[in-house]
């Protein structure tokens, strides 16, 4: 790494680390000011205080690391040009582009860091958070317990099998009266009943199994105290993910579920078993927002950098504020976007990476006209 790489890092990191404590102290005292109260009559502890706005920062971390990036880039180029650095680079012979790769490799590590906090530990700091307010409470008299679902129907539209299920542990996989719908060989359709069900050695166990020919059921084809079905390929992820995106429908809840994003992999495994996806609108625009959203970082380098970079006198506010401004104006478009896909009114694709295509395009265009 050259020695200005190194000088233009430097300069920037400081202040970018200065602007995230700052931007996190705030939301701590804001949201403890407006929280003590309940959390009190809840009769949590220092400690658990403490722990429920850890597992809350994630979520916020995602929202604020490109606003702090983009106003460290900005005092960080402000200060250059200040004291006339800017000028001198260029005028050594280096280029506007490569005077901002340091910028633009931040903005690429902050996006890749955006991404995996996002998939890693926003999903469930949610749960994870409620869960921590409620610990101290009794749990509403008769809930089946946290982490179970009561009547959970899981389809696996690929292989045309129907899972209902009376109580299902999402921590364990571990399902109470099970019943299963699927095709056999000779046509028909079948009903295997269970008393319990379990994931053993990565094959489904029932346990007092009886299986019957739908229409038929006062006359078992088969009974058994114990019964694999290494052709249920269902996985307990892939039942977590149908859970979750039912839930983000609207179709269900649970006492320990929250509303939350989604993470890739739980869409994926969705859109695995069910390739004609009721809502399929609102499910690909979730998917193409999750994809396109970490990358904000790296628009906002390129919003950043023309308000500036720019050599001369000029009001340094003036930078601040135009950028700033453009920001938020990226904010509005992104969420108009999100909010016209999943009606279909724009498609997926577009819901999801218009904002930082338009805003991404036009950041480099103004870039190529700095002088």
């Amino acid at each position: 790494m050259r020695l200005l790489d190194r000088y233009l890092l430097r300069q920037l990191l400081v202040p970018l680390g200065y602007c995230l404590s700052g931007f996190l102290l705030l939301w701590v005292a804001q949201d403890l000011i407006t929280e003590l109260s309940s959390l009190q009559r809840r009769k949590l502890l220092a400690g658990d205080i403490a722990e429920y706005y850890l597992v809350k920062t994630p979520e916020f971390l995602v929202l604020i690391l490109p606003m702090a990036l983009l106003l460290s880039l900005l005092y960080a180029l402000s200060d250059h040009a200040r004291h006339h650095e800017l000028t001198a680079i260029r005028a050594s012979g280096v280029s506007l582009w490569r005077l901002c790769v340091p910028y633009f490799a931040v903005g690429a590590l902050a996006s890749m860091v955006c991404l995996g906090v996002n998939e890693l530990f926003v999903p469930d700091s949610a749960d994870a958070a409620e869960q921590i307010r409620t610990r101290r409470l009794p749990p509403p008299a008769g809930t089946p317990g946290r982490n179970k679902i009561v009547n959970l129907c899981f389809t696996n539209s690929r292989d045309g099998r129907v899972w209902r299920i009376g109580v299902y542990d999402v921590r364990t996989g571990e399902m109470i009266e099970p019943v299963v719908s699927f095709g056999a060989g000779d046509g028909s359709r079948r009903l295997l009943n269970a008393d319990r069900a379990a994931r053993v050695g990565g094959v489904w166990t029932f346990y007092n199994a009886r299986e019957y020919k739908e229409g038929e059921l006062d006359m078992p084809l088969l009974k058994t105290n114990v019964l694999r079905e290494p052709l249920f390929s269902e996985t307990p992820e892939e039942i977590r993910s149908e859970i979750k995106i039912s839930a983000a429908l609207g179709r269900f809840s649970m006492r320990s579920t929250k509303k939350a994003d989604l993470p890739i992999v739980e869409i994926a495994n969705y859109l695995r078993l069910h390739p004609n996806p009721p809502q399929a609108a609102a499910i690909y625009t979730k998917l193409h927002g999750r994809l396109a959203t970490p990358w904000t970082c790296l628009v906002v380098v390129l919003i950043a950098i023309p308000f500036g970079a720019p050599s001369g006198r000029r009001n340094v506010f003036v930078g601040v504020a135009g950028s700033v401004v453009i920001f938020f104006l990226y904010f509005i478009l992104q969420q108009s976007c999100l909010a016209l896909g999943p009606g279909g009114t724009l498609p997926a694709w577009v819901a999801g990476w218009l904002p930082n295509l338009a805003f991404g395009l036009a950041g480099a265009y103004m870039m190529s006209r700095v002088r």
